[in-house]
């Protein structure tokens, strides 16, 4: 009987541990990180762009803009052209100042509540040029 109460509580013991190791993984286990992206305003052959022009995020995800070649540049994102239709989006999103030396940099960290889709945004000095590029905001 001494000996069945003890293989008992040994593997009482033994199924214990193994759940404290279990739950203890699910607990550090590290959540997403967000990225950050690195997108030159300017393309390194000098042309007036973005580079890379498109680009996939997801929320809490941060851009860097670096301004590059063939300055001033700015990043401004068309408000008409975003899957919420808001200006007050757009306007958090854009930086309308210009950067102008080379290497100068800003940054814009998607929103965790931002609507999944398309945003379009343009240099304003350059959009005329074609200096446009989409970002696309994985749900």
């Amino acid at each position: 009987m001494k000996f069945i109460a003890a293989t008992w509580k040994r593997f009482g013991l033994a199924v214990l541990t193994v759940l404290l190791v279990i739950s203890s993984f699910a607990i550090v286990a590290p959540t997403a990180a967000a990225e950050t992206y690195t997108v030159k305003l300017g393309t390194d052959q000098g042309m007036l762009g973005f580079q890379p022009k498109k680009l996939t995020v997801k929320p809490g995800d941060t851009i860097k803009w670096v301004n590059n070649k063939v300055p001033p540049h700015n990043v401004v994102f068309d408000a008409a052209l975003n899957p919420a239709k808001s200006a007050d989006l757009a306007k958090s999103l854009s930086h309308k100042k210009l950067l102008m030396n080379p290497g100068q940099s800003q940054e814009t960290v998607i929103p965790a509540d931002a609507a999944p889709g398309d945003y379009t945004f343009y240099c304003e000095p350059h959009r005329g040029a074609g200096m446009v590029g989409k970002i696309t905001v994985q749900g």
